[in-house]
């Protein structure tokens, strides 16, 4: 079941492009941070953390859900380094993400097995995973760290 995704980029001005998604949706906009661009409107870099943060709460309350839990109100900070690599050239070395559950652990059921399993449904996560480190926290509403 292969499913092929087109996007198109085009250039607006400078380092400004309109990211258009098809008929369907509204088109966004892009820029580069300053010195090259203006920082008016989210950098590739911004729009790879959407993209995983998106991802990985999709795929926890999907996981919380398949085992009939009441999931509303998930939160999810995410945050990467960039820096430059041996060539001098800027990259994305690291990733991290914190998904807030909004409830304490205890009011979920089978909370240890949806953990173990719901970064295997996020296409997107597993994906980059494989270039850049990716750590996940998970924190129940009262503050405690469970993954």
């Amino acid at each position: 079941m292969a499913e092929q995704l087109v996007i198109r980029i085009s250039q607006t001005s400078d380092y400004k492009f309109e990211v258009d998604f098809g008929a369907a949706m509204s088109p966004i906009m892009a820029d580069l941070p300053p010195p090259l661009g203006e920082g008016s409107a989210p950098s590739p870099e911004h729009l790879l953390l959407a993209a995983v943060a998106n991802c990985l709460s999709a795929s926890l309350l999907f996981a919380l859900r398949k085992f009939k839990q009441n999931a509303e109100g998930i939160k999810t900070t995410i945050s990467c380094t960039v820096e430059r690599n041996e060539q001098k050239r800027v990259r994305v070395t690291q990733i991290n993400a914190k998904i807030d559950l909004g409830k304490a652990a205890a009011e979920f059921e089978h909370l240890e097995r949806i953990l173990a399993q719901f970064e295997d449904f996020c296409t997107v996560s597993q994906s980059v995973q494989a270039g850049i480190p990716l750590q996940v926290q998970v924190v129940d509403g009262e503050g405690v760290v469970l993954k």
